[in-house]
């Protein structure tokens, strides 16, 4: 599974980027994660909001920080 976590360096980037990261070692995911911080290529995801949540090349979740739970089903729904 691959992640991105889109974000210009806000504190709600960082914080997504750190939940995401339990969520795949708590539930033994097996993914890569990639912090996204350059806008062209957070533009070419059509996302205008960070934090932004990709998985498998699809935007889950934009402009707000989802809890763990979310989270999980997110890549839940990916597998």
């Amino acid at each position: 599974m691959e992640i991105k976590i889109l974000g210009t360096g806000c504190a709600k980037c960082g914080t997504l980027e750190k939940a995401v990261k339990e969520v795949v070692d708590e539930n033994g995911f097996q993914a890569s994660i990639t912090k996204v911080s350059d806008i062209g290529e957070i533009a070419r995801h059509g996302v205008m909001l960070t934090p932004g949540l990709v998985v498998n090349g699809k935007v889950v979740s934009v402009g707000k920080l989802p809890d763990k739970n979310e989270i999980k089903r997110y890549l839940e729904q990916e597998q």
